[in-house]
């Protein structure tokens, strides 16, 4: 998926009998336990894999108490193969074994520090591989005993590309505003973009971009464009109405609107500055906006921009402690409003 020099490096351990102890950080859904288990596969046969490969995933009790009666009783206990015939089956099999540790990150500290002593107690009977999306909360005495491997969000070609070849196996149509809708949603997580996929090919016989947002929840791209219109051109009741009869007719949560405000507004910053605001008919051409609102944000100075976002954040926090969603929507109308007549002063 995309992670050749790290997978290179892990053939080259393999290739030359030396696999150390791994740590694979980075966000989900970006290939981590898939990687391991492709070593693990590499390294024993499927008739080996109960008595050398241990995994533990967020479903078990990784406490102290397991570290030391699990992990350690499976750590210390060794092989009955015969060196002679293993190196037959396999360069490692039957010389150490293999210990995966699935979100290390939620391991408690007492346990990762039981866990650094057996590390090092038995690092020649058996391999630990820790995988976590935050390597902050593994201890740094952990740290130095494995090599790491940061595994980036998946690429857009890359995840593009793969969608492809599953459509096609899967006998689904996938068109191109389809695969870039799941790459946005997904965010780089390989996992969310093929569920996603499979729920939109179960309600529509096409996947494109209606159907992938339809799937979401999340407002289309034309319904922002008409949102962001009301707020920018009509009067604050008349867009407070407007917007919320869309709400409940389109069953839109005002988290997912704000979510989707956040880049619209950014976006005319970015074209901004960098192309400047003599090159404005030129972004009509390349903008969802329409050419008054994509006007309205390019003219937007930066000041006016800080205010409208510090806004939309305050709403989101308050959104996420249940507050409620009528009297927020008001206050991102509000905002809009504010930004308008504040363009209007500067103007005059």
């Amino acid at each position: 998926m995309g992670h050749e020099a790290i997978i290179n490096t892990i053939r080259r351990f393999l290739n030359q009998g030396k696999l150390p102890h791994l740590l694979f950080y980075g966000p989900p859904g970006t290939g981590k336990t898939s990687t391991v288990l492709a070593v693990a596969k590499q390294l024993f046969e499927p008739k080996e894999f109960s008595s050398m490969v241990l995994e533990l995933n967020a479903s078990d009790d990784r406490g102290i108490g397991v570290v030391r009666e699990q992990v350690l009783t499976f750590a210390s206990t060794k092989t009955l193969f015969s060196y002679v015939v293993s190196r037959l089956i396999s360069p490692f099999s039957g010389k150490f074994k293999l210990i995966i540790l699935d979100e290390a990150d939620a391991m408690t500290k007492d346990a990762q520090n039981a866990l650094r002593r057996i590390i090092e107690k038995f690092s020649e009977n058996a391999r630990f591989c820790l995988i976590c999306n935050y390597l902050s909360k593994i201890t740094q005495a952990i740290q130095s005993r494995c090599t790491r491997f940061r595994f980036p969000p998946v690429q857009k070609s890359v995840m593009i590309a793969r969608l492809g070849e599953i459509a096609k196996k899967e006998n689904v149509q996938l068109t191109d505003d389809g695969k870039a809708a799941i790459h946005r949603f997904s965010s780089g997580d390989m996992r969310v973009a093929i569920n996603l996929l499979q729920s939109a090919s179960l309600s529509s016989q096409v996947v494109d971009e209606a159907s992938v947002y339809a799937c979401t929840g999340y407002p289309a791209p034309r319904e922002m464009r008409t949102l962001l219109e009301w707020c920018l051109n009509e009067p604050l009741p008349v867009a407070f109405k407007k917007i919320l009869e869309m709400k409940v007719e389109k069953g839109i949560a005002l988290q997912d609107i704000v979510s989707e405000l956040h880049p619209l507004i950014m976006q005319g910053r970015f074209k901004l500055a960098t192309l400047g605001a003599c090159a404005c008919a030129c972004i009509y051409t390349t903008s969802n906006l329409s050419p008054f609102c994509l006007f309205a944000l390019v003219k937007m100075p930066d000041s006016v921009k800080v205010e409208l976002i510090a806004v939309l954040s305050d709403v989101e926090y308050r959104m996420s402690y249940g507050a409620s969603e009528k009297l927020q929507l008001g206050a991102v109308c509000a905002a809009f409003a504010d930004a308008r007549d504040s363009l209007e002063v500067l103007e005059a």
